[in-house]
């Protein structure tokens, strides 16, 4: 059987050429063209392979994909809601269209567990770290999800690289240990551009940190902006546990706020010892209760530049979180 093989994005279709046998390359060039759906298309014909025509359309796809949360009144996950029980806009307007959406519950992870190990922490640090333990063993599925482990303080250090190995990741947080000064938004930048910086595959993935730290940043080179960029960038999630117990709210607090805020996730501020446990066991919650949806923005240009995203539910009752928005691809 011969075929002409169509190349869009990410994925190459292949169709039987006996299909396509009334039809020139030309004629399918220009019938592709003026089709809505790959408008734009270039294309090549190659038939270097015993003589079998070869036609190859490249397009670029601007597809946004956008994981989020609903809750109700009571803070509670709703996880069996539709497309149509939410409205979406992208840079203020409604998206040309709407590719997928599903309740995603059983994505495999690709986590990153930072945990802050400058001298400010030390009072609450071993509890951490057994909590951080007790979460890893409860999340991580062994031959599906991936985890590392990573502490900072005035620099940062990968203590366990990518395993689903529970074992070894429980060996990484034990061999951390606290002292020096903070340099919070270096460690998330590096754990983003070198760890979980977004790779298309065949295999998706949810893409998350879990931050432990005081949120206060002395040492960092790049800035706050900086960092949740690239989170953006990546479409990493950060979920933030604050180490402070004070009672009070501090700076380091709305920086942890901040940061949760601009990717979709959540910031947690365990007075008691037990609530950091309980925080880490709702992140778990979490992750298993998601949405996704994926759309065609309205009027898109590749110029690089910042789209703010808003999706909120048509029952006023009921609460949405989700990443503020994404920076478009430059062309």
């Amino acid at each position: 059987m011969k075929y002409a093989k169509l190349s869009i994005l990410l994925g190459v279709v292949m169709l039987p050429v006996p299909l396509l046998a009334q039809a020139s390359l030309p004629a399918l060039a220009s019938a592709f063209s003026a089709s809505p759906a790959i408008s734009g298309a270039s294309f090549s014909a190659d038939t270097s392979v015993d003589s079998d025509p070869v036609l190859t359309i490249k397009k670029r796809v601007d597809e946004v994909r956008v994981v989020f949360i609903a809750t109700d009144k009571h803070g509670k996950f709703v996880r069996d809601l539709n497309q149509g029980d939410f409205n979406i806009l992208d840079d203020h307007k409604p998206p040309q269209s709407i590719a997928n959406f599903q309740r995603q519950t059983g994505l495999p992870l690709n986590l990153g567990l930072l945990i802050d190990t400058s001298g400010s922490v030390r009072s609450r640090f071993d509890f951490e770290q057994a909590a951080a333990i007790g979460f890893l063993r409860n999340t991580i599925r062994p031959k599906f999800d991936q985890a590392f482990v990573m502490g900072f303080s005035t620099e940062s250090q990968i203590a366990q690289d990518y395993t689903d190995d529970s074992g070894l990741l429980a060996a990484g947080v034990q061999k951390l240990h606290n002292g020096g000064g903070t340099a919070l938004y270096d460690a998330i930048y590096r754990a983003c551009k070198q760890k979980l910086a977004r790779q298309e595959s065949g295999r998706p993935v949810r893409r998350a940190i879990v931050l432990v730290s005081d949120g206060e940043d002395n040492q960092s080179e790049v800035s706050q902006a900086q960092a949740i960029e690239l989170a953006q960038r990546a479409e990493v999630i950060l979920y933030a546990i604050s180490t402070d117990d004070s009672g009070l709210v501090l700076r380091g607090d709305r920086v942890l706020q901040q940061l949760a805020d601009a990717t979709g996730g959540r910031a947690f501020f365990p007075f008691k010892m037990k609530d950091i446990r309980n925080s880490f066991a709702a992140i778990e919650d979490e992750l298993r209760s998601q949405y996704e949806v994926s759309y065609r923005p309205a009027d898109f240009e590749a110029n690089g530049q910042y789209r703010p995203i808003e999706i909120t539910a048509v029952k006023k009752e009921l609460q949405v979180r989700a990443r503020k928005g994404y920076y478009a691809p430059r062309q």
